[in-house]
């Protein structure tokens, strides 16, 4: 039976790193294409893309042509705007390389486009198309040039647009190789989406990222052997979410258990079961702090309590009293950690009732924190035989595992997974999702939604809906995981009442029923 891939392996969601796309144009340039033709292609299909914003164009268009590849495809694009008519100009900021782009360039110039002696004034209006370096780019470049761009981006006299990758910007970590890297309104991928273009670092430069299919086959895309997704708000058209049996009661809806809050940290604890009433779980159950447990049947009826958790002098939950007469084993799913606080004592006496549990648990916030500071620290992982989900910032992240080192996010969020068998959300701004053999790194959300106490209703919406899931299937994938992330944030950024966690967790309510809704009709 083959697996199936959510989202589909294709050139729209598959992320590379600099080698495996030389690599993958190799194995297309070893079947028979030629570079031309790939070239050709590129720059005709960029062309085509331009054409259909003649906003863009209407005040003429300089193109900056590259000693590569890189720029033939900038010198194909400027004839075919030539041809139809747009004034266009190129400039080359360094002596041509390659043959193929050499000749693109004379031919250009044989046609009638002007190619500039000097570089171009930063203070005119029109359209400036970055095809100096592309995916190929291994180290800085000329600081003048860089700066001639962004004299021109900060201006905004007109837009500058780069082909590939920003010139400057390292393909594969996404940050400037020396200071800086050209500042892009547009970027424009060629073939694959690259590592570097979808990492945070790379907000600030790529500026709207399109994707420039050149059709790669299925065939070469199926064997690429690190599998990195990119997701968007368009994918969430192909999550499926379970159908439950008319007949299944709410025990058979997914049954959580939520250890969450603290007398210092109450509103935690509210959040995190706002998230997961929102999920439609079927049973949700809490151990709460005797703060929060006092009130909430009056905000929260439909809540179980299992148990109460002191607080110790500074405020911070104490979870050993409570742990010790719950059966954890009865639920699919545990959540712990949003707002319990710090307390390494009552930490070492509980880890191994959470080392015990048999079903999904998601670590979150102050649980993460907590084993950070332990004497385990994140050996507590390798101990821990069944599933388990992490959820930390990047400072948590650091805080967890010091000694691991990577050039992205993602090789991070990768290699953490691998090592010690868990499955990794490493939030930020484009936040991603791994296991032991895929990541799915979430690109285009809604950043300006960012506040505090979405985290706390995200660890409740992800108990609540695995908890569902887990009834259908025991061995959870960790797509479900990615899935449950993206709509999470497509709530944040859709919520018309604001950005505040409790207003999102009606959003996220609603469209958890639409969707439903859908799915029944």
């Amino acid at each position: 039976m083959n697996e199936i891939v959510w989202p589909t392996i294709d050139s729209k969601h598959l992320i590379v790193d600099s080698k495996q796309m030389l690599i993958l144009e190799k194995e297309m340039f070893s079947d028979g294409m030629p570079q031309e033709a790939l070239m050709e292609k590129a720059g005709i299909q960029i062309s085509r893309w331009l054409l259909k914003k003649k906003s863009l164009l209407k005040n003429g268009i300089t193109v900056f042509i590259g000693p590569g590849h890189n720029g033939g495809d900038g010198a194909v694009i400027a004839r075919e705007l030539f041809l139809k008519g747009f004034h266009v100009q190129v400039w080359c900021p360094f002596p041509i390389k390659k043959t193929l782009t050499n000749n693109h360039l004379n031919y250009l110039t044989s046609i009638g486009v002007t190619k500039l002696v000097e570089p171009p004034d930063a203070n005119g209006k029109e359209l400036w198309i970055d095809g100096v370096f592309g995916n190929n780019q291994t180290r800085k470049v000329d600081d003048n040039l860089i700066k001639l761009f962004n004299q021109k981006f900060h201006k905004k006299s007109g837009k500058v647009i780069s082909i590939d990758i920003p010139t400057g910007l390292c393909p594969n970590k996404g940050e400037p190789f020396l200071d800086n890297a050209v500042k892009a309104d547009y970027t424009l991928v060629i073939g694959l989406h690259k590592i570097g273009l979808t990492q945070d670092s790379a907000l600030p430069f790529i500026g709207e990222l399109h994707h420039i299919d050149l059709g790669v086959p299925f065939s070469k895309l199926s064997k690429v052997d690190k599998k990195i997704f990119k997701v968007t708000y368009k994918d969430l058209k192909t999550i499926d979410l379970p159908s439950l049996p008319k007949n299944f009661n709410k025990y058979k809806r997914g049954r959580t258990l939520l250890i969450a809050g603290s007398e210092k940290y109450p509103g935690a604890a509210y959040l995190a079961l706002k998230g997961a009433i929102s999920s439609g779980a079927g049973f949700i159950s809490a151990v709460l702090p005797e703060l929060v447990a006092e009130s909430i049947w009056q905000v929260a009826p439909e809540i179980v309590l299992k148990g109460t958790m002191k607080s110790n002098q500074n405020g911070n939950a104490s979870l050993f009293s409570a742990l010790k007469n719950v059966d954890l084993n009865a639920f699919d799913s545990l959540a712990v950690g949003p707002g319990i606080g710090i307390d390494n004592d009552d930490w070492q006496k509980s880890k191994d009732y959470l080392l015990g549990f048999e079903g999904l648990l998601i670590l979150d916030a102050d649980a993460l924190n907590r084993i950070s500071e332990s004497k385990l620290g994140s050996k507590f992982f390798l101990e821990r035989k069944f599933k388990t989900w992490i959820t930390p910032h990047s400072k948590e992240f650091i805080r967890l595992f010091p000694k691991v080192k990577c050039e992205t996010n993602i090789e991070l969020a990768l290699k953490v997974a691998k090592e010690f068998n868990i499955s990794v959300l490493l939030k930020g701004a484009n936040s991603i999702v791994a296991n032991n053999k895929k990541a799915w790194q979430l690109f285009g959300t809604d950043s300006h939604t960012a506040r505090a106490g979405l985290g706390d209703l995200l660890s409740g919406f992800i108990a609540g809906s695995s908890a569902i899931d887990l009834t259908f299937n025991r061995n959870i994938p960790t797509e479900c995981f990615a899935k449950y992330v993206l709509l999470h944030s497509f709530a944040a950024s859709n919520c018309k009442k604001g950005s505040n966690a409790n207003a999102i967790g009606d959003e996220l309510s609603k469209l958890m029923r639409i969707r439903k809704m859908r799915e029944i009709s």
